[in-house]
């Protein structure tokens, strides 16, 4: 613990001054906002980007569209055919990108300051003439069928789709990102090319800078970037969902020697006051590694996993906390057992004011770690965007982290932990014996 607090203040003293607490608003001519971290030590910049419109937006029978897209849009634009778009990236040692999640559809621009125009003007024609030409589209159905072919065999994978379909049930949440081998075969150029021209617009658009730009520069490239695209897009209409109320345990049989456990149960939106009491509860149950009590009751003391884990999902739709592991197949009822008895101890007992204290030291000493590039910099401004935390937020987060007290951590233990409450997932033969 001692260590991992010296290693993050060391990481911080070589930080930029502005870097640790002082992020500035920049907003562009036409009105885009952008948060930015200047650092000129190295003549890298880093961009990253989002809006409204991640996979839980996939058309019924469509599943996998956006996450297909996203594989396409590096792919030419404009007048530039796949090879030239990316032949241009590379030459110029120009990183561009775009991802999906659940809620949001992301992108990403790394690029040295003196070919900083050229990435911006790429990424802005991907992002607003994106091509999909059939000889590309095709190419990458392939991959991602084969992709999805690979994960349908992955026993992790089967106990993450199994848990997911369990705890959101018909809610868009539900779907594989990469669709199905069926619903990836129904998807067209012209179902991507709809999509992104809807999803892509400034009215829910997020962009968060660091390096090598200042306030001045940057705003005028916000509009060289993504002035093209539409103003705005339709109405996201997504419901919430709470996780099952009552738990249940669900196998599925694969001829392996091991068994792989995931669970999950409700857990708080990053928004609720209550996420940091949670945070800190999630670090000494099962986030804080082998520093966590199933890692200390389930592998050191019985040997019964590499490795156990916990951590908060918090989505714009709904919050879980997640846990699992894997284990041998003779092992695995126990293995759920330890589990839930974890689960009930702490809600009963709580945590001790040393496992509180060390949990914080650990959280409040962790964020420069964070920060020790532009691409995490910008990632975490992002983050912090998305989250609608504040643009001074990098300021107030110890003291709020501090402010939680032994009381506010055992009551949202008690709240959260119930065993009765956990849906568990078990891939392998959970039921074999030697």
């Amino acid at each position: 613990m001692i260590r991992a607090v010296l290693l993050a203040l060391v990481v911080l003293a070589s930080l930029p001054a502005r870097a640790a607490t002082d992020p500035q608003r920049v907003v562009s001519p036409g009105g885009i906002e952008a948060w930015l971290i200047e650092d000129h030590k190295v003549p890298v910049l880093s961009l990253r980007w989002s809006f409204l419109g991640g996979w839980a937006l996939d058309p019924a029978g469509k599943e996998g569209l956006v996450e297909f897209a996203c594989t396409l849009m590096d792919e030419g634009a404009g007048d530039l055919d796949s090879q030239t778009f990316q032949k241009k990236l590379a030459d110029a040692n120009i990183s561009f990108g775009v991802q999906a999640d659940r809620d949001r559809l992301a992108g990403s621009l790394k690029v040295l300051t003196q070919s900083r125009d050229l990435g911006v003007d790429l990424a802005s024609l991907a992002l607003t003439k994106p091509r999909f030409d059939e000889e590309a589209v095709e190419r990458m159905r392939a991959a991602t069928l084969s992709n999805i072919q690979a994960e349908l065999a992955n026993p992790s994978f089967i106990a993450g789709r199994a848990l997911a379909e369990a705890i959101y049930g018909q809610h868009p949440y539900a779907h594989p990102p990469r669709g199905t081998l069926a619903s990836v075969k129904t998807i067209t150029g012209a179902d991507m090319k709809s999509f992104i021209s809807q999803r892509l617009a400034r009215d829910t658009l997020l962009v968060a800078v660091a390096g090598d730009i200042d306030a001045a520069t940057l705003g005028p490239l916000l509009d060289r970037l993504f002035g093209g695209l539409p103003a705005t897009s339709p109405k996201v209409d997504i419901p919430d969902v709470q996780l099952p109320a009552q738990g249940k345990t669900i196998t599925v049989e694969r001829p392996i020697p091991q068994t792989i456990v995931s669970a999950a149960t409700q857990g708080v939106k990053r928004s609720d006051p209550q996420w940091y009491a949670a945070s800190l509860m999630n670090y000494v149950l099962g986030g804080g590694s082998f520093n966590s009590r199933l890692m200390e009751e389930i592998r050191d003391k019985r040997g019964l996993t590499y490795g156990v884990s916990s951590g908060l999902a918090s989505y714009e739709h709904a919050a879980s906390l997640q846990t699992g592991g894997a284990t041998k197949n003779e092992t695995a009822a126990q293995f759920v057992e330890l589990l839930k008895a974890e689960f009930k101890k702490m809600a009963d007992q709580g945590v001790t004011q040393r496992e509180l204290d060390e949990a914080k030291a650990y959280q409040t000493g962790s964020l420069p770690l964070a920060m020790t590039s532009t691409d995490k910099i910008a990632a975490l401004l992002l983050q912090l965007r998305q989250d609608k935390l504040g643009i001074d937020y990098l300021k107030k987060r110890n003291a709020l982290i501090n402010a939680v007290t032994l009381a506010d951590v055992n009551a949202i233990a008690k709240k959260l932990l119930d065993p009765a409450k956990l849906t568990v997932v078990m891939v392998g033969r959970p039921n074999a014996t030697k």
